[in-house]
């Protein structure tokens, strides 16, 4: 092992688990310990401003200045009692990550001092600068003005000595450079649609959430090691290691104990995330090694979007004070299971009514059958764009192996559903077949009490999978803004219950029964998407035919999967619910193209780099060794018998030979189609040319440096390998 291996490797063994400090508090108690909550708002604002500030955040009312003052000077005088010394705008840029610009609470007081102020109008709006975040050419460089406004419906909290302010993030000209603008538009248009839709089962309804329930994967390795590999480092995943002897095939990683240090780790996020009001609740060990999952209670779609974002920056943080390095990456191990963020997507009342669980009489169980088909309906029309929301540079390496779902889009809905569903549809009545809960499974076993079993069972390989009483949204990737995937489906189930009202009431119109027209349209809306349920093995090769004969998107080229939101069926839907305009649009899809040409292009200059410095010097001096052993051989013994003795010498020396010659060879070809590519103006173009031409050659390359990594003495390789990487505690 070489020195700088040993070094990294042995410190890695010797790392112990660091001591967290856990509140004598029970969680309940400093939950929102550092969340503006309603409960501090009552506290420190006025008693009318409160009652105001909580109609701008359930109803969406209009705050006036005056309000917005005093809301301002009672969020101050909380932070600072909480060591708070700053404030900034926290927004959510095209970039997957959050911006911030802390400022002081200091203003002169006019006698040449200064005094602590926090207005209105800093709360309400801030100017960034917009020309230095993507922005897919709304913006030019010259053109630097853009807006960050307060988001009163996600709390503001405090981190460090900096109170942090939940905001959207607009261009000077109105256009949305963020991920929040579009989401809050796509949830205000999904509740209206959804409104209407309930009003025929309860008058009563007056507003419907979207909500979220987020499964953070990811990985942990120790900060030395990751330091020690310049891929994981600058890329964020391997681009170059042979897998271990063992990895996960055992599966013993799963649901395992885990590990000290890591449960240390966990315990402090965990503390931590809850003092932000983030209601963490399950961890555990995921299937590959060093792999794990957080997640959270289900919460309002904007809400549990900010706190996915911010335990990203948390684990970040966190993890090296106890030694780590989280992995984000979709794929940062080739061979084992890479990692996603499962979202858990569902619509429930403003009376507590959850519309994808079922009921206990005949309308209630229409009621979720009406939301259930009409999401399906949804994802069908638009199946291509649910996948564009979805895709990455990234997540396509994770995409259809190790139990992610398929680059396809298709919905898993369980036995007793699809019956219920095919009976609606081959039925010539209005009668619904009883939707059953959860029935009793006795086992054999007496000390066993009986078991309540789901109505569905589960699909892993089912990108969008019915579970119960929500649908799976599993194709997200781990190191993605869950906005993206929410902004697409809730846009897309808010145009189709739109679609499905108009239906309804023609219906009625012509002097169809209430009921009997709901009935009939859901009918043929089943019929109609019926491509989209698939119930079976989503990685066969006989789904990948049948999923193209059924109509279904089954590209996989990224830069053209990106394609589906410049359709014109996708512009439509996001004009006429007013989510996004086809500007917008045009412009993030530059954007995507751009990070995606970019991403590709660091990653072949890290390869390159890795082969030159590391890989081709340490396989040269290894067959230098080997050659010269042959030499002495030959210098040593009779003809024949040194012929004999170095012939496996030679032939190792041959293999190294053709493996640096191509890697050599085709990191020299790279270059040049990086050069060619580089030239072509066109962002989608460049993209493309960057998939096709220059992504394949990474793998290729990859092989052979895998190839020489078994090859040459283990002593002399100077990067950590898989078995170091995946294993050490």
């Amino acid at each position: 092992m070489s020195k700088l291996r040993f070094n990294v490797v042995e410190k890695a063994f010797q790392t112990k688990p660091v001591n967290v400090t856990v509140p004598k508090e029970r969680p309940s108690e400093y939950f929102a310990k550092y969340v503006f909550n309603r409960e501090k708002m009552f506290k420190y604002l006025p008693t009318d401003v409160y009652n105001r500030l909580a109609d701008a955040m359930d109803n969406g009312a209009t705050l006036d200045r005056e309000i917005a003052d005093k809301v301002a000077d009672g969020m101050r005088r909380w932070a600072m009692e909480l060591g708070a010394t700053h404030y900034t705008h926290w927004f959510q840029p095209l970039t997957e990550g959050t911006a911030e610009k802390h400022d002081a609470f200091v203003e002169h007081d006019g006698k040449g001092g200064m005094l602590e102020e926090f207005s209105g109008k800093l709360l309400v709006q801030q100017e960034p600068d917009a020309s230095s975040f993507p922005n897919g050419g709304i913006r030019n460089t010259f053109e630097a003005r853009g807006y960050s406004a307060w988001d009163p419906s996600s709390p503001v909290f405090v981190v460090d000595d900096t109170l942090c302010i939940p905001t959207v993030f607009i261009a000077y000209t109105g256009e949305s450079l963020d991920y929040k603008a579009p989401l809050l538009k796509a949830l205000r248009a999904v509740d209206k649609a959804a409104v209407d839709v309930c009003r025929y089962f309860d008058a009563n309804v007056k507003k419907v959430f979207a909500y979220l329930g987020w499964e953070q994967e990811y990985f942990l390795v120790d900060e030395g090691l990751y330091a020690a590999r310049p891929d994981l480092l600058l890329t964020g995943r391997t681009l170059m290691g042979h897998e271990a002897s063992k990895n996960q095939q055992l599966e013993d990683h799963y649901f395992g104990a885990i590990p000290s240090r890591v449960a240390a780790f966990m315990k402090d996020l965990e503390i931590q995330a809850l003092e932000l009001g983030i209601p963490v609740k399950t961890r555990h060990n995921e299937v590959a090694p060093n792999q794990f999952e957080l997640a959270p209670i289900y919460e309002e779609c904007n809400l549990a979007v900010d706190h996915n974002m911010l335990i990203m920056s948390l684990m970040r943080k966190i993890a090296r004070n106890h030694g780590f390095r989280v992995l984000l990456h979709e794929k940062p191990f080739k061979g084992v299971n890479g990692s996603g963020k499962h979202n858990n997507w569902s619509l429930g009342t403003d009376n507590g009514v959850l519309l994808m669980a079922p009921g206990k009489t005949t309308e209630e169980n229409l009621r979720f059958i009406t939301f259930v088909v009409n999401t399906l309906m949804a994802v069908y029309r638009h199946n291509g764009l649910l996948k564009a929301s979805i895709m990455s540079a990234t997540n396509a390496h994770r995409l259809g192996a190790n139990e992610a779902p398929p680059a396809i889009i298709s919905s898993f809905l369980g036995t007793q559903l699809s019956k219920v569903l095919d009976h609606i549809e081959e039925s010539s009545t209005d009668e619904l077949i009883s939707l059953g809960g959860k029935h009793g499974m006795k086992l054999d076993i007496p000390q066993i009490p009986e078991l309540l079993i789901d109505n569905t069972d589960r699909n892993r390989t089912s990108p969008f999978a019915f579970t119960g009483n929500r649908f799976e949204f599993r194709a997200v990737g781990s190191e993605a803004n869950c906005a993206s995937a929410m902004i697409a489906l809730n846009t897309a189930v808010a145009e189709q219950l739109v679609i499905f009202k108009q239906k309804v009431d023609a219906l009625i119109e012509q002097g169809e029964p209430k009921i009997s027209a709901i009935i009939q349209v859901v009918r043929h809306f089943i019929k109609e998407c019926k491509p989209i349920r698939f119930d079976g093995n989503g990685y066969s090769e006989e789904w990948k035919k049948e999923a193209a004969r059924r109509g279904l998107d089954c590209e996989t080229s990224c830069p053209l999967i990106f394609d589906r939101y410049l359709a014109p069926e996708s512009i439509r839907m996001f004009e006429v619910t007013g989510v996004m305009t086809q500007k917008e649009l045009e412009a993030r899809n530059e954007v995507k193209w751009e990070m995606y040409t970019k991403k590709i292009q660091i990653e072949a200059r890290v390869l390159g780099d890795l082969v030159m410095n590391h890989v081709v010097p340490v396989a040269t001096e290894y067959q230098t060794k080997l050659i010269d052993n042959v030499y002495k051989l030959k210098g040593l013994f009779p003809p024949e018998e040194a012929n004999k003795l170095s012939a496996e010498n030679i032939t190792i020396i041959k293999e190294i030979a053709e493996h640096t010659s191509y890697i050599k060879e085709h990191v020299d070809a790279m270059v040049e189609a990086r050069k060619v590519a580089n030239k072509i103006t066109d962002e989608r173009k460049k993209a493309i040319a960057y998939h096709d031409n220059i992504a394949p050659m990474l793998e290729q390359i990859r092989y052979h440096i895998d190839k020489l990594e078994l090859i040459v003495d283990d002593q002399m390789w100077t990067l950590p390998k898989y078995r170091e990487l995946l294993f050490i505690r």
